[in-house]
């Protein structure tokens, strides 16, 4: 069974500086039937213009990553880490117990644009953490990239939750499957470009939710970056 999420249904926070699109409910946009899926409780697609950003704020008890598209987001947290952020790298922050951070666009002239996720953990009370690696040198077009994991495998991130966060690239025309074992749902999000799946056609920004079907078969019409969370059923 798949639920599509189109890009225009989705919720929306705009101000002079920050242009937001909400797949689930998130801060004053609440919507009983977009509550999250699975563990997967905020997509966010962020546009934040030039020498703006998200002042200090705090988390508890979330996973979340980010995931630049475009630009740099320059970030800093009270464990003393501050680090730039890239497009093809990729920034998992363990919220745990406790952590303040802030998120900034540090270009004078450009803007950034990022995917925020959270991720809600197996457990609560965790010792904050900061992660962030570069996959761009992994990523090839017809294939997938392990980026998060409860395991660590394949150099990926680790997530204290059981779900796997893949970046599948295609080129226009090719194909992808990626088989969905029973006793798993998947979320897919076009982060950009254009593809189908399972004969469904999705454009940058849709999402789907995806449960009882035996794969995810993907097709091209557009070059593509898809983001594929392979998560446990509740």
């Amino acid at each position: 069974m798949i639920t599509i999420r189109k890009n225009a249904e989705r919720g929306s926070t705009k101000t002079s500086w920050l242009d937001s699109k909400h797949t689930f409910s998130f801060g004053s946009y609440y919507d009983p039937d977009h509550m999250g899926f699975g563990s997967l409780r905020v997509i966010n697609e962020d546009q934040v213009t030039p020498g703006e950003g998200f002042g200090a704020h705090s988390h508890k008890n979330m996973e979340i990553i980010s995931y630049v598209l475009e630009g740099a987001l320059e970030h800093k947290d009270s464990l003393g880490t501050g680090s730039i952020i890239m497009p093809g790298e990729v920034q998992l922050m363990r919220a745990g117990t406790g952590i303040t951070h802030s998120e900034f666009n540090p270009s004078k002239d450009h803007p950034v644009h990022f995917l925020q996720i959270w991720i809600i953990p197996e457990r609560i009370g965790l010792e904050p953490s900061y992660q962030q690696k570069d996959f761009s040198e992994r990523r090839k077009s017809g294939q997938l990239t392990l980026v998060a994991s409860q395991t660590g495998d394949e150099e990926s991130l680790i997530i204290a939750q059981d779900v796997k966060m893949y970046v599948l690239d295609l080129e226009e025309g090719e194909s992808f499957s990626y088989p969905l074992l029973l006793d798993r749902i998947a979320w897919v999000q076009v982060a950009r470009g254009k593809a189908s799946l399972n004969g469904n056609v999705l454009n940058q920004g849709d999402g789907a939710a995806v449960s009882f079907d035996k794969s995810l078969d993907f097709i091209a019409t557009k070059k593509a970056e898809i983001l594929i969370f392979d998560l446990a059923q509740e």
